[in-house]
């Protein structure tokens, strides 16, 4: 883990003055040490599903430990336990079975986990044991005390073989060295049968070829998440093999006529549903054995040519150093200055979580696999897959149209290639490694495009993109959407979590609508500002809540609006669901009864207690992740502490937007009050603790808030700096009394994305009370 000394510290808080023209552009954009701020351990505790190993920004290879094998099923059901391990890691486990390739981070569901490497000595052991008995299979013990974790490097001492582990990682190539002892017996698994959310025949096949004693070749099929995933690799040691081998095959009723060779030992073609390979080595004692990993979506000739690329050689310190470099320079696109390092620590770490996906997925040449299972090659984008869009369009897409401008982009001409090769002409829902796995509802790539075409970062084909948003929008064998479509809401009774999917396919249609309007397309628009409407069908005025209706226009009789569990909702309840209308508070407020009736109803979210029996059939919602009732460990809840900023209360948000900031993220391995679900927790984090925050995407505004920072620089691609200052910051001036936007005081809570994009000053005066009169609607 980190360590954040006194003297590094007063360097990040050591903010660059502002001085005269091009000499103090020059200063402003100058790069700091920030990656002394990362602490890639937090998450990695309880349900925060981070991993700690080493990664580039958005890189194609995440080589990480893996902490334990819990398999998915128990007795032919669900194990409940495997949901701790969606990213290989549990910081309470004594025990590291490996270290993999290929990893999520922060999800609440799983896949990948791919060729795991071991290093080990004395006998030989082919199975990974258990947790309780270590020295049971090739499994080790290892501590805190030895482990290190930074952006791009992470090291470990293997107690029970007296084996320090480092890894680093290029985009589409994981590095690893291993300081042996004197040994007769050392060894380097490769378990292709590890995986992480595994079950019995989850391999489909895998294949290997010794191609010479120090280059090893071949894939891995499996039926998961994905359910047609095939990853290549190229695997080559800096030392020649001594021998190696593999465990005995499955037994077959088919046989062919391999039987003719000893395939266990020193042959060099290996195929199996579960291949476990060994090879051996002598070893002196501090010699260093070094592998590099490389992988590919297309041909293992394809992830040598990454390797040759990537690292042509074998020193791993200057990988290491030149991967951190990428690290410092895209953590410098935000430089702050925190009240306490605790929040220097929470912000950088936010931004390193922010930054880990969606991941490249494509050789160096261009080549990738698509969803038709065909090769294809990206032409004038790179091509990214893992989008957990139910999650991330939400904060982390609209993040990176302010900081990641050109990769947004890349990654929406992805989905546009996603859609073009799919069946159904579908944009992505929850997609990864050629595959639609269709997890969670809504169809929320629509969002991402809008957001970029209303806030002119569409350096793709915007008129395409429009079309496959109303493509996608009228699948109508898709989730409920043919009577969503025809009724105006998801019957209950025909299609379940029926009120999330109407208000989100709501929200979805508000955002179509918004990019329609913005290319001209004037009947896009006014079909789709109709369907945005829709909200209002599932509206139950008696309760004042949304209430699941069904098929025949009634409401649905049992009806609890605090529980997540039959009622319509999906990971989340009426409570925090009936807030769910982004794309119009004003209207929803006003059909809840007004500002007075709206501002106790909001203020009784965060105040109201929630009874252990909610608790019941949630998986990822702890009380870890809870203020109130305001569920902030899950995203539908994300932006409800904003819609303050549409009553006339305002100032209500303020106390609250600092008072989750320091509940919900902290500093250590439990940190994080819920799945960072691939950078969302992360970005509203970014986002709240600047002073503004993206309500509603495909708006070009953003809602503010009450910042955590001291001082803030954008440094924006297009060469343009964005400041954000704040007058009387601390701990207990919470309360916002004034925001100046380049020296004028603004009258309304809000700020459009051109004034931070053309580049400008905010200004925030802070107070220990609130200003009850300012910003009134």
């Amino acid at each position: 883990m980190n360590r954040i000394n006194c003297k590094n510290f007063l360097l990040g808080l050591s903010f660059l003055i502002l001085g005269n023209s091009a000499n103090a552009q020059k200063k402003i954009i100058e790069k700091r040490n920030l990656i002394q701020y990362v602490d890639p351990m937090i998450g990695t505790a309880k349900m925060g599903h981070t991993y700690p190993g080493a990664t580039v920004p958005f890189g194609s290879v995440q080589l990480s430990p893996e902490t334990d094998t819990i398999a998915y099923g128990l007795n032919g059901k669900y194990n409940g336990d495997v949901y701790k391990y969606c990213a290989g890691y549990q910081y309470e486990d004594k025990t590291i079975v490996g270290f993999s390739h290929t990893h999520f981070s922060g999800t609440g569901h799983s896949d990948l986990g791919d060729f795991l490497i071991m290093p080990t000595t004395g006998k030989l052991q082919l199975n990974p044991g258990v947790a309780s008995k270590p020295l049971s299979g090739y499994r080790s013990a290892f501590s805190h005390a030895t482990e290190k974790a930074e952006p791009a490097y992470y090291s470990v001492l293997l107690e029970d073989h007296k084996i320090k582990a480092e890894l680093t990682a290029t985009t589409r190539v994981g590095m690893h060295q291993y300081t042996f002892p004197k040994s007769d017996e050392a060894h380097i698994i490769l378990d292709l049968t590890s995986g992480i959310y595994n079950y019995d025949k989850k391999n489909v096949w895998t294949f290997v070829r010794v191609e010479n004693d120090t280059l090893i070749t071949g894939y891995r099929q499996t039926n998961g998440w994905a359910r047609t995933r095939t990853v290549y690799f190229a695997m080559s040691f800096s030392k020649p093999i001594k021998s190696y081998g593999q465990a005995p095959l499955e037994k077959s009723v088919y046989k062919g006529f391999w039987g003719r060779f000893d395939q266990t030992k020193n042959f060099p073609e290996m195929a199996g549903q579960n291949l476990k390979l060994f090879f051996d080595f002598n070893t002196e004692e501090g010699e260093k054995i070094k592998i590099k990993m490389a992988l590919s979506p297309v041909s293992s000739e394809g992830a040598l040519e990454n390797m040759k690329k990537e690292i042509p050689g074998w020193d791993f310190e200057k990988v290491k150093k030149q991967s951190q470099e990428i690290w410092n320079s895209e953590l410098n696109k935000i430089q702050i200055e925190a009240i306490q390092k605790e929040d220097l620590v929470n912000f950088y770490t936010s931004m390193y979580h922010a930054f880990l996906g969606p991941t490249e997925y494509m050789d160096l040449d261009g080549n990738y696999k698509g969803l038709d299972m065909n090769v294809h090659k990206a032409e004038n984008f790179k091509n990214y897959t893992s989008y957990s869009l139910w999650d991330t369009y939400r904060a982390l897409h609209p993040l990176f149209n302010l900081v990641q401008p050109a990769r947004n982009s890349d990654m929406i001409s992805s989905m546009l290639a996603h859609s073009d090769q799919s069946v159904h002409k579908m944009l992505p829902v929850w997609s990864h490694y050629a595959n639609e796995n269709w997890c969670m509802i809504g169809y929320h790539s629509v969002s991402v495009i809008a957001d970029a075409i209303v806030k002119g970062n569409g350096n793709f084909d915007k008129e395409k993109a429009l079309q496959a948003c109303v493509n996608t929008a009228k699948v109508s064998y898709y989730d409920g959407l043919e009577y969503y479509m025809t009724k105006g809401y998801v019957p209950e009774d025909k299609n379940g979590s029926s009120v999330s999917k109407t208000l989100e396919y709501a929200y979805d249609d508000w955002a179509i609508a918004q990019a329609a309007k913005k290319l001209g397309k004037t009947d896009i628009y006014n079909e789709f500002i109709e369907r945005s409407k829709n909200y209002k069908n599932v509206y139950d005025a008696k309760t004042g809540f949304m209430r699941p209706k069904l098929n025949d226009g009634t409401f649905k009789k049992e009806f609890d609006p605090l529980d997540t569990h039959g009622q319509g909702f999906i990971e989340g309840n009426s409570w925090n669901y009936s807030l769910y209308v982004p794309q119009d508070p004003a209207e929803m407020i006003k059909m809840m009864g007004g500002n007075d009736k709206f501002n106790v109803r909001l203020d009784s979210l965060f105040s109201m207690h929630l009874p252990d029996k909610y608790f019941e059939n949630t998986e990822d919602i702890t009380r870890e992740g809870i203020i109130g009732n305001y569920v902030h460990g899950n995203e539908p809840s994300h932006h409800v502490v904003y819609l303050y900023n549409w009553t006339n209360s305002p100032w209500k948000a303020q106390d609250k937007i600092r008072m989750i900031l320091k509940k919900m993220y902290r500093n250590g391995a439990d940190g994080l009050g819920g799945n960072d679900d691939f950078g969302q927790m992360s970005a509203w984090y970014i986002f709240s603790s600047l002073g503004f925050y993206p309500v509603a995407p495909g708006s070009d505004e953003y809602a503010l808030g009450s910042p955590l920072v001291k001082k803030a620089v954008f440094n924006l691609e297009n060469g343009k700096t964005f400041e954000v200052e704040t007058i009387n910051q601390s701990d207990k001036n919470v309360f916002v009394s004034k925001v100046l936007l380049n020296g004028k005081q603004l009258d309304k809570p809000f700020l459009k994305h051109a004034n931070v994009i053309n580049g400008g000053k905010i200004t925030f005066y802070m107070s220990s009370k609130p200003n009850k009169k300012n910003y009134q609607n």
